[in-house]
């Protein structure tokens, strides 16, 4: 839903900065700042600062900075609105309805009433489980070594032998069979009328990252078919983009997820201490799984099952996870099938040994190839190299194809100028590159962009922490010289506050309620600037930042000049002349 500018300023200004986050750190008073151990990474030294005054926090280490919203985000992984309600109810705020066309409140309705279904089901199944119907579901549990605590924390039921049970305790609760079809609990046909969907199965509530029940997962008692049922799709239910065990890994602070293959592997892991574990629901891992995973994550350990079946699932997710940006490593599990069962035999201990030694997901795959080659011979290892260099060659990046070139040249003893050469020479047969010198061109114009674009960065952190900067650069430096609709309205929303005397960076964060862009405009104003010992070295640095993202904003404007536009072009020559002008400007700082 969309808030007001007034009323997420309102309930940022009644959440001050110093009462939110002393919540979570420990905060000791040094000068004008709070200073504490940084949350978002591991520090002996406190290097995370909070400041009262502009009511924004960073750290001095990892680089983490932002409002109070962002510190939520970032802490507790809540998006914006999730990060809004809270500090709103915290303060007592009262948010506006939310307003609704027909259609749409129907379907928040509906969806309100299926989430509503599924607690009671959950409810219900935990219930039969502790009854005397459920004594063997419950030994099955117990059997598996899992605690009364751990069974209480993940929810974990029976449904009963009786295929219309769950169904008949629903319409007892006021739900018509349309309902309690649409929550996916139960199915209709003219023979059997409205029967239950699960029936003789111990119950794996599924749950989203809110904690809210959205469907559920059946494993067979005894030897019926399929041993595990899913919930089917539901208005509440996606299972390509959701994760068993989500809802707890999500409060780890492990900088990694733990990507299992099922339930009870998610729940033996948390069980042994491993709380960072989740697990795909009953389908192949796709993209919306990474992107969730993304959201929290950038490094993704998996532990699939060591057979056959289980190591192609790895191999699939793998490049699924690269295209998301995030990093891969697998765990091995032998001797043992899964998780489950190597911690049973071997214990937290091992399996946290094993975690230190997850293999690179790339040299795993290459490790997998190789069971298709005789590598004994010289046949069968040349076509292994050429299969290898042909993977190597799908790297985009020339320093990461170098890298990873490199570590595969020195696991199989191969020189790595000939592999090299291989790899060149394979992805131009595959016309994966092409034989000129395009790739360091193209790496040097991102770099030379990157470069651009710290810059701009720079320069909006020295106007927030030094009011007089953006009084000396205002004559010569507009919004419009920024590059990026962001840091174009980014620097738009200083503009304003500067000329309005009321600079207030936390309000300017305010503005941005999409996770990523509010994340990004936070790093525009707590970009590390290099260490510069004396007050001259400082101006001659601020000032070339000046100078370059001026002489930038002209280049590009010259690239999108239409040669006939006149008035364009006496801008730009204005504007030339006002570069000139930069190199002759003395720049002082406080």
């Amino acid at each position: 839903m969309y808030y007001s500018d007034d009323v997420i300023e309102e309930v940022r200004m009644k959440n001050d900065i110093i009462d939110v986050i002393s919540s979570y750190v420990r905060l000791q008073k040094k000068g004008n700042s709070y200073f504490g151990l940084c949350p978002f990474h591991n520090e002996k030294s406190p290097s995370f600062s909070v400041s009262r005054d502009k009511q924004m926090y960073y750290c001095f280490g990892c680089g983490a900075g932002g409002n109070v919203f962002t510190f939520l985000m970032e802490y507790e992984h809540y998006s914006f609105t999730e990060a809004l309600r809270y500090l709103a109810d915290r303060a007592g705020v009262e948010l506006p309805k939310e307003q609704y066309s027909k259609e749409a409140k129907e379907r928040a309705d509906l969806r309100e009433t299926l989430l509503a279904i599924n607690k009671l089901a959950a409810k219900y199944y935990f219930a039969q489980l502790k009854s005397e119907k459920g004594r063997q579901a419950y030994q099955y549990l117990t059997d598996r070594a899992l605690t009364e605590e751990t069974i209480v924390h993940f929810g974990l039921g029976y449904a009963n032998k009786y295929s219309d049970d769950l169904s008949r305790f629903l319409k007892l609760k006021g739900y018509s069979d349309e309902l309690i079809v649409q929550s996916g609990l139960a199915s209709v046909d003219e023979k059997q009328g409205i029967h239950d969907k699960f029936w003789n199965r111990v119950m794996f509530p599924i749950m989203d990252a809110n904690s809210r029940v959205i469907g559920f997962g059946g494993r067979v008692m005894g030897d019926g078919k399929p041993k595990y049922l899913n919930s089917p799709e539901t208005p509440i239910f996606d299972k390509s983009r959701n994760l068993y065990g989500l809802n707890r890994a999500r409060s780890s602070r492990k900088p990694y997820f733990l990507l299992c293959e099922g339930y009870m592997d998610v729940i033996a892991l948390h069980q042994a201490g491993f709380t960072n574990a989740v697990a795909s629901l009953g389908t192949a891992f796709t993209p919306g799984h990474a992107s969730l995973i993304k959201r929290y994550v950038q490094e993704v350990y998996l532990t699939y099952d060591s057979d056959e079946a289980g190591t192609k699932a790895a191999l699939r997710a793998m490049p699924i996870l690269k295209e998301a940006g995030i990093t891969a490593k697998v765990i091995r599990m032998d001797p043992y099938k899964d998780p489950d069962e190597f911690i049973k035999n071997l214990g937290a201990a091992a399996f946290e040994e094993r975690i230190s030694k997850a293999r690179n997901g790339f040299m795993y795959s290459l490790e997998v190839l190789e069971r298709q080659y005789d590598m004994n011979s010289p046949e069968g290892k040349t076509g292994f190299m050429k299969e290898a260099a042909a993977r190597l060659g799908e790297f985009e990046e020339q320093i990461e194809r170098d890298n990873y070139t490199e570590a595969v040249a020195r696991a199989y003893k191969v020189a790595f100028e000939d592999l090299k050469k291989l790899v060149a020479k394979t992805a131009i047969e595959k016309g994966l590159a092409a034989p000129a010198r395009r790739p360091k061109q193209t790496a040097a114009v991102k770099e030379k962009e990157d470069g651009n674009l710290k810059s701009q960065k720079i320069l909006l952190t020295w106007m927030i922490d030094d009011m007089t900067v953006f009084s000396q650069v205002k004559n010569y430096i507009t919004p419009d010289d920024f590059t990026g609709s962001l840091y174009k309205e980014v620097a738009s929303l200083l503009y304003e506050q500067y000329e309005e005397g009321d600079l207030n960076p936390a309000r300017i964060l305010n503005h941005f309620t999409d996770e990523e862009e509010h994340r990004e405009a936070a790093s525009l104003f707590h970009t590390k600037i290099r260490e510069l010992s004396t007050k001259e070295e400082q101006e001659k640095a601020l000032k070339e930042t000046v100078i370059k993202v001026k002489n930038h904003s002209i280049e590009e404007a010259g690239r999108a000049l239409d040669p006939t536009d006149i008035k364009g072009l006496q801008k730009l020559m204005e504007a030339k002349k006002d570069l000139q002008k930069l190199y002759q400007m003395q720049i002082s700082i406080k």
